[in-house]
């Protein structure tokens, strides 16, 4: 089976703007190739304007679709409120919120300094929050109807998993948040779902999470039934959807997206108590070096 076909016809995004916030690299570059490939307008932000706008030509060029680069970082809530209003005067409107921007380590949680734990919180949650609240501000002072918000986030988010608990705590609070939402924010015309991936492995996060020979150590194709990892595509096919008119009459859902992984044994990251101590240190040098790059 080819995973990596294209799901629904070529317009049906066409008319919409959707903003995908870490939408330079990974998976939040591939769902935002393939909303350009299905009519839509996109704006992606992230701190790193460079990439973005290094991105926002290479998806143009492949798609004939408008891509909208906008340096923004999340954890600022004046940031979020320009980068709205960046989108709207260059598009006209906006029709969906697509919160992808995470950050994420590997680590023991003793061994977590309380800033590294809120670098995370603050990314993850916090901005989120900020996203959600000036869009969903924004759309309800306007009178404006049939919006979306779409939060990616991971199984743990109801199961827990040890070594990555920032990353577990504030995936758990955005879900918290969409469900809460849906309920809300209905009467506005907004629908607010998430997606809860499994592993999709992208080069940039993954070496950051598993870096050196701890891929193959620890594969995690092999927690999945299915015995394999995600396909970009799988995800991008599901976000459309989710995105799309098509999905009108769901709100308030987390569609999980990961081969059967979280019913096979809960925490994606369990798995990685069989590192002894010193392989930590290790680890902690190797991330750092990486960082530092």
């Amino acid at each position: 089976m080819n995973y990596t076909k294209k799901m629904l016809r070529d317009d049906a995004l066409k008319g919409k703007t959707i903003v995908v916030t870490g939408g330079g690299s990974g998976l939040g570059k591939a769902m935002t190739s393939y909303f350009l490939e299905l009519g839509a307008n996109v704006a992606i932000t992230s701190r790193n304007l460079e990439k973005l706008e290094n991105t926002a030509k290479e998806l143009e060029a492949a798609t004939g679709g408008s891509c909208l680069p906008i340096q923004c970082d999340v954890r600022d809530y004046e940031q979020v409120e320009a980068m709205l209003a960046a989108t709207v005067a260059k598009f006209g409107k906006v029709d969906s919120l697509l919160n992808n921007a995470a950050g994420n380590f590997i680590s023991p949680t003793e061994r977590l300094s309380a800033n590294a734990f809120d670098t995370i919180i603050d990314i993850v949650l916090k901005g989120s929050k900020n996203c959600t609240l000036a869009f969903g501000k924004y759309w309800i002072d306007k009178k404006e109807v049939d919006k979306t918000i779409l939060n990616i986030v991971t199984t743990y988010a109801w199961t827990g998993s040890a070594y990555v608990v920032p990353s577990a705590t504030a995936k758990a609070g955005v879900l918290a948040m969409t469900r809460s939402l849906a309920v809300e924010w209905a009467k506005y015309g907004i629908r607010s779902n998430a997606i809860a991936p499994g592993p999709f492995p992208t080069k940039g996060a993954w070496d950051r999470l598993l870096p050196g020979n701890l891929k193959e150590k620890f594969d995690l194709a092999k927690k999945v039934p299915l015995k394999r990892v995600g396909e970009h595509q799988e995800l991008a096919n599901l976000a459309a959807y989710m995105i799309s008119d098509f999905s009108a009459y769901v709100n308030g859902e987390v569609i999980t997206i990961d081969g059967g992984e979280w019913l096979k044994g809960a925490g994606q990251f369990n798995l990685l108590e069989a590192i002894p101590e010193e392989m930590w240190d290790q680890l902690e040098t190797m991330i750092r070096s990486k960082k530092s790059k």
